[in-house]
């Protein structure tokens, strides 16, 4: 069958017939691409088409389509389509209404339908028409659930072809290939027959790996919130409630419910989903709000299934308190003020870090606790001058000025290690030891990150409070909003200002920590939204050692959400700045 050209009028499909429908009522329109190559700008040379009910053939689609470029030569070898076959051929938008039409309330059938399926429906969307959502059955997914690899080796085409011994064998040509597609459906469906596989809904749960149990599930998403919060799926047993997964979601609804479909592939999930005896909800003002609800809730619960679950292990690098100080990797920050740099993400790059410092600073490597009364004999470090040797009980006031260079460097000025590190490069460059200067650039850029991550969280932290806003619709229109005009747009009466409905999200910060949110919808004065934020907010004290009074995880969110395009600080009491040479 050709494709013809149909009236303009967009043609609709008719509904599913339904999950219940048994299988030899089916109609299943099995489905083949040719194409110009797999990514998006891919286009499609052939279409191939096979109409079946109850094994018996109802019809068949195949035409060559024009794809408007080039075809490439290996493309040609493959397929034997060359750049002369689709000269004359119909263009996509004069076969696509007829493809629809051959298509009309069937099941859609293809062998790895992603990418077949892909093309159909990016055609859809470019030529403007109404691709409904059939449903549509992959028989890759359907072979691996029925045949082991170790009994087929792989699950191409050609190979489940060869090994059902089809009539039909693929050619990579549309026709053919959707031909074999149809007698590998027919031997699929042969080997599920006795596994009470009789309806299509029962054919696409087992092909998608979907239990009954959790699909029986789905009405747990009804009477959810739908706009933005946490989500989680709880276990209640003799042992109390347990906390199995929690996540987010800028839609609780349609989140939950994508749990118990076919989009959810993951098999903890599944695993997760069978356990859980239900799902709740705590619904937020903003993204933000979610997800430090989130986190606080994994960090206290520590959900089985959600891999953020194990305690980050952050450790800081600090000079010790002794009469000759040396550099020492702690678990906690400093609570007497001195200073210190981190918190780096494990005790690896804290080590890659302090190698930085010694590359920079003679400041002594060993860890003994020395005296200033009682000398000793050095060890090898004074014979390689990698440290002035204090334990002799010479140069001690030489010493004290090194510490305090080194006390200055992890205050926030990373200067002396760039420029210790950059010569130490520049030297290793030019005796061609390139490898033994990236170990160099290793240690600088810990150093560098370590910095940075730490003026992002000790400015936040030495706030009381912040109360800070963001227009919904970016910084354009914030503009627009503030001024009354189009920042793009030359000033002239006859423009109006552009409307703007998408309102504002307002966050309260103290020392750190997230303690109020709002939205302050069109209409709302968003300054009085914000002054009923700030009195509802929750109290926060400062924590000790210069830290966020929340978790270094919640204090980083925040630093990303305030230095992200269109905040506004609307009260700020205390400094939040970097210092000038930590970056």
């Amino acid at each position: 069958m050709n494709s013809a050209t149909l009236e303009s009028a967009q043609p609709k499909l008719d509904e599913f017939a339904g999950a219940t429908q048994p299988l030899v009522d089916v109609t299943f329109c099995v489905l083949d691409l040719e194409t110009t190559g797999m990514g998006a700008d891919a286009r499609i040379t052939e279409i191939g088409a096979v109409k079946v009910r109850a094994g018996e053939v109802l019809g068949e689609f195949q035409t060559l389509v024009n794809p408007g470029v080039e075809i490439a030569p290996f493309i040609t070898d493959l397929t034997g389509i060359s750049n002369e076959d689709v000269a004359t051929a119909p263009h996509l938008r004069q076969v696509f209404p007829s493809l629809i039409e051959f298509a009309r309330g069937c099941v859609m059938v293809a062998h790895n339908a992603s990418f077949d399926m892909g093309f159909i429906r990016r055609a859809a969307h470019g030529l403007s028409y109404d691709w409904p959502c059939l449903e549509v059955l992959d028989t890759v997914h359907l072979a691996r659930k029925i045949l082991p690899k170790s009994e087929v080796g792989n699950y191409r085409l050609g190979t489940l072809a060869a090994y059902f011994s089809t009539p039909v064998s693929p050619t990579h040509r549309a026709l053919d290939d959707a031909r074999a597609t149809v007698d590998l459906l027919h031997a699929l469906l042969e080997r599920v027959g006795n596994q009470n596989v009789s309806t299509v809904g029962d054919l696409l749960e087992y092909s998608h790996m979907i239990s009954r149990g959790r699909r029986s599930k789905k009405g747990w998403a009804q009477g959810l919130p739908e706009g933005p919060g946490v989500y989680f799926f709880l276990r209640d047993s003799e042992r109390g409630r347990q906390y199995l997964y929690v996540g987010t979601s800028k839609r609780i609804r349609k989140r939950v419910s994508s749990y118990f479909t076919t989009s959810e592939t993951r098999r903890r999930m599944d695993e997760m989903v069978n356990l859980a005896t239900g799902v709740e909800a705590v619904e937020c003002h903003t993204a933000l709000e979610a997800a430090i609800v989130e986190l606080r809730l994994i960090t206290t619960y520590q959900p089985a299934y959600n891999r953020r679950s194990k305690q980050p292990c952050h450790t800081w690098i600090r000079t010790t308190d002794e009469p000759l100080p040396r550099l020492s990797i702690v678990r906690k920050p400093p609570e007497d003020g001195s200073a210190f740099l981190g918190p780096f993400s494990g005790k690896a790059d804290a080590e890659l870090a302090q190698q930085g410092l010694f590359e920079t600073f003679p400041i002594r490597r060993c860890l003994d606790r020395l005296s200033l009364v009682r000398g000793r004999e050095p060890c090898a470090l004074l014979e390689i001058s990698c440290c002035p040797a204090p334990c002799t009980g010479e140069g001690v006031d030489g010493y004290a000025d090194i510490v305090a260079q080194v006390e200055q460097c992890l205050a926030g000025d990373i200067r002396p290690v760039r420029e210790a590190c950059h010569q130490t490069m520049d030297a290793l460059s030019a005796d061609l030891r390139f490898e033994e200067a990236q170990e160099i650039r290793d240690r600088l850029r810990a150093v560098e990150k370590a910095m940075i991550r730490q003026a992002r969280l000790s400015s936040l932290a030495s706030c009381p409070q912040i109360i800070a806003a963001r227009h919904l619709g970016g910084r354009d229109n914030y503009l627009a909003v503030t001024t009354g005009t189009d920042p793009a747009v030359p000033c002239d009466k006859t423009v109006p200002p552009p409307t703007v409905t998408l309102g504002w999200e307002i966050h309260v910060f103290r020392y750190g920590q997230l303690a109020g949110a709002a939205v302050a919808r069109p209409g709302d004065d968003p300054q009085r939204i914000a002054e009923l934020c700030v009195a509802t907010a929750k109290t926060v004290e400062a924590a000790v050692g210069g830290m966020p009074a929340g978790s270094i995880e919640e204090a980083e969110l925040i630093a990303t959400w305030m230095e992200s395009d269109g905040v506004r600080l609307i009260g700020l009491d205390g400094v939040w700045g970097w210092p000038v040479h930590s970056g």
